[in-house]
């Protein structure tokens, strides 16, 4: 539900749930995302096995001002696109599994429409993938 504006009672959802244009922005990147990784995995199931995909808004930044992990993808050398996150140990001594994350606004604010959007995406987890796994790019899309 939404906010009461002007004492007309709270508003309900435009669309059903079970419509495509119900989903929120986030939601139908999350689901470019998971498209675009499943082929990836489908070829290279066995070696992703200890690594995870995540989404998020935007990168971290410092208190000077520079992204964090400037590891990741990086367009015109400015905002990183994604970031590869190796294994290690977190900060309770737990173990942690590799992880590539992606940063939706970034992406987003890059494509012209979301054919290009679906391309960036499929781009960036390819060359992400293909660093986790010390191998070109070329090889993980190659048949």
């Amino acid at each position: 539900m939404r906010r009461d504006r002007h004492g007309r009672g709270l508003r309900g959802a435009l669309y059903p749930s079970t419509l495509p244009a119900a989903a929120s922005r986030a939601e139908r990147f999350d689901a470019l995302v998971l498209d675009a990784l499943e082929p990836i995995e489908a070829r290279w199931r066995h070696e992703l096995t200890k690594l995870d995909v995540a989404v998020d808004d935007v990168p971290e930044v410092r208190s000077d001002g520079a992204p964090t992990g400037v590891d990741g993808v990086l367009h015109d050398g400015a905002v990183p696109l994604s970031r590869l996150v190796p294994a290690g140990v977190d900060r309770a001594g737990l173990p942690t599994r590799a992880r590539i994350v992606l940063y939706r606004r970034p992406l987003e604010a890059r494509a012209k429409d979301p054919a290009e959007l679906a391309e960036l995406v499929h781009d960036v987890l390819v060359e992400q993938v293909a660093g986790y796994l010390g191998v070109e790019p070329d090889v993980i899309e190659g048949e």
